[in-house]
């Protein structure tokens, strides 16, 4: 069969069918009532706000797949602040670098100061864990 033979309508309609959610509904505003939407929308996206000024209490609630939400932001705002201020993450590749070289010479101290590394990025994450509201014993 060509494509010239196919009804594409109707293709289009058993698509719209079978989704999960019915096809989206478009409306246009003028730029004063668009602004006055997002002054008034706070945090929330501008779909949500207008759902909620639509139907009120009765609006459902749409949660994307993957987005997590903020357990505690103060704490996640205490691991980037502690992520930013150190070198990290130009430490460790300094040592990847040098153990690749073989000029890493392991001494007591060395394994010691390792150690002690991996135990500050292991409390990291668990703060971040805590912040985003998941439990400590999570893969990443």
């Amino acid at each position: 069969m060509s494509t010239l033979d196919h009804n594409f309508n109707e293709i289009a309609e058993d698509k719209a069918r079978s989704a999960s959610y019915p096809p989206p509904f478009s409306i246009r505003f003028t730029f004063e009532e668009r602004a006055r939407l997002d002054a008034e929308r706070g945090r929330h996206s501008l779909a949500a706000h207008i759902r909620e000024r639509l139907f009120g209490d009765e609006a459902s609630i749409r949660k994307k797949p993957g987005n997590t939400s903020v357990g505690d932001a103060e704490a996640l705002g205490r691991v980037l602040g502690a992520l930013g201020n150190s070198r990290l993450s130009q430490n460790i590749n300094q040592l990847a670098k040098a153990v690749n070289t073989g000029s890493l010479p392991v001494t007591p101290e060395t394994e010691a100061d390792l150690v002690a590394a991996c135990e500050e990025i292991r409390e990291l994450r668990l703060e971040l864990m805590r912040a985003l509201g998941k439990s400590p014993g999570a893969s990443p």
